[in-house]
């Protein structure tokens, strides 16, 4: 008997994610499985303040549970509120450890690689092992957040897309979404390449080029004088924003993960990291990127070259190749 069949009828679930973008907009797919196999659980899940509004619209899940980074003892509490059957920690975390120890959960679940993994007595196997795969596969991070889900009890099958929930915003003109900036230098193509793109998108396909950038960001937009730029944007308008456009075009980015979740033509572009693991999941898209020996990397820096060239290597031309044929295809 899987562990899901042993949940009483309308039991509680809690599952913890807290971070980031990009992982918690991962995390949708596998919570679909869940509420499909077991729609009468009440299922909660533990996200940041900040990351929080991602979710809070979903019809997939019951409810969000904000854990304020300098308060986790009240997420604790709230989390024992719920009197939970099932914890499964998808951070592993200090934190998200801690939450899950002291949740009051009967089945207390997390993948087995993690710290202190004696807090769980369900210990997930890695998703290769779950999914059948090669131990050196690559797994996508969908793929690798479902794999819990079917460890649990879900019946395997395909995966489906991510999915988010905001009302489209409604601007004058049909519009293209460029997200110019990203955490690292290894994974920010050159804003003067995104200005040639923005060009392009507005030349040939007559759709409006919306810059943005992200937290603490917002003065990068001033390279884009004369385009339009919608500087602090929280998630909610975020959502919005994507839910509205016609077309993403960025960095590897959590933006890049609202996009594809409201299904929307992406076009990608990939430095240090590994697009087999961190692309577009399950929507029309093109990942460009240059292959290197190197690659992936930590990509906090460059650690084979004095520059980034993975970056620094793709051209105006592959990205516009890229958007041309979502456009024809969408």
């Amino acid at each position: 008997m899987s562990v899901l069949d042993e949940l009483p009828q309308n039991a509680s679930v809690v599952v913890i994610r807290l971070r980031s973008l990009g992982d918690a907009v991962l995390t949708t797919p596998a919570l679909r499985l869940l509420k499909a196999v077991r729609p009468d659980l009440r299922v909660s899940v533990v996200l940041d303040d900040v990351f929080a509004p991602l979710l809070e619209s979903s019809s997939d899940i019951d409810e969000v549970i904000r854990a304020d980074r300098k308060r986790r003892t009240q997420a604790i509490r709230e989390i024992r509120k719920r009197l939970p059957a099932l914890c499964l920690n998808l951070h592993g975390g200090t934190s998200s450890t801690w939450m899950t120890a002291l949740s009051g959960a009967k089945h207390r679940a997390g993948f087995g690689h993690f710290r202190m993994d004696s807090v769980y007595n369900i210990r997930i196997p890695r998703a290769q092992h779950v999914l059948g795969l090669d131990e050196d596969a690559a797994v996508h991070t969908a793929q690798h957040i479902a794999s819990a889900m079917f460890h649990l009890g879900v019946p395997q099958g395909d995966i489906p897309a991510a999915r988010l929930f905001a009302a489209p915003l409604q601007r004058d003109r049909p519009y293209a979404v460029l997200h110019v900036v990203a955490a690292y230098e290894t994974k920010q193509w050159a804003a003067e390449r995104f200005r040639a793109i923005a060009a392009h998108v507005e030349q040939v396909h007559r759709l409006e080029p919306v810059i943005i950038a992200g937290p603490g960001q917002d003065h990068l937009l001033t390279q884009f004088a004369g385009l339009s730029t919608m500087p602090n944007l929280g998630i909610p308008q975020l959502m919005s924003l994507m839910a509205g456009a016609h077309l993403f075009i960025g960095n590897d980015s959590g933006p890049a993960h609202i996009a594809a979740a409201f299904g929307k033509p992406c076009a990608v572009i990939f430095g240090s990291s590994n697009s087999k693991v961190w692309g577009p999941w399950r929507t029309p898209s093109q990942v460009i990127e240059t292959q290197w020996d190197c690659k992936p990397c930590p990509g906090d820096r460059c650690y084979a070259f004095d520059q980034p060239r993975c970056i620094l290597s793709i051209e105006e031309a592959s990205v516009a190749r890229a958007v041309d044929a979502l456009l024809q295809t969408s």
